[in-house]
């Protein structure tokens, strides 16, 4: 490993952390993809998780106090690292291809199919709480589909 690998990966562990601590599975390889989505069955969270301090910084927190305080609570969590695990990156953004890619995001997935997709322009500049309400919205409209 050459040492900007090495110095990235000392880097991301706490980003990492974030959400896994928090019961999010981390996908690490286009294999993990491909089996999670062909057995997901209800709503999958799904976390493209970033470096970027300014808009993955607001994200991480605003999607765990989504988790918090939304009624509607997904069946899975699960999140890809963009710029890191870049072929589960790839995978998992295959699945909804009629979003262009954007890192960090927040994919919100019905049986497999995408649902709803929070960009990076609709988190980077926004304050935490608004980004909160957003995906709690979007949660409880994904449960009454």
């Amino acid at each position: 490993m050459n040492a900007y690998d090495e110095y990235m990966k000392g880097i991301v562990v706490p980003m990492r952390q974030e959400l896994t601590g928090a019961g999010f599975k981390e996908l690490l390889t286009a294999e993990e993809v491909n089996e999670h989505m062909s057995s997901s069955e209800g709503t999958s969270l799904v976390v493209i998780n970033s470096v970027c301090g300014c808009a993955a910084g607001l994200a991480r927190p605003a999607v765990l106090e989504a988790l918090n305080t939304a009624e509607a609570k997904p069946e899975h969590l699960v999140t890809v690292f963009a710029g890191q695990d870049k072929e589960a990156t790839a995978q998992m953004r295959n699945y909804f291809e009629e979003v262009p890619p954007s890192s960090p995001s927040i994919a919100v997935l019905k049986d497999g199919q995408l649902a709803y997709f929070i960009p990076r322009e609709q988190i980077e500049g926004y304050p935490m709480e608004q980004i909160r309400d957003h995906l709690a919205q979007v949660l409880a409209q994904v449960a009454a589909q």
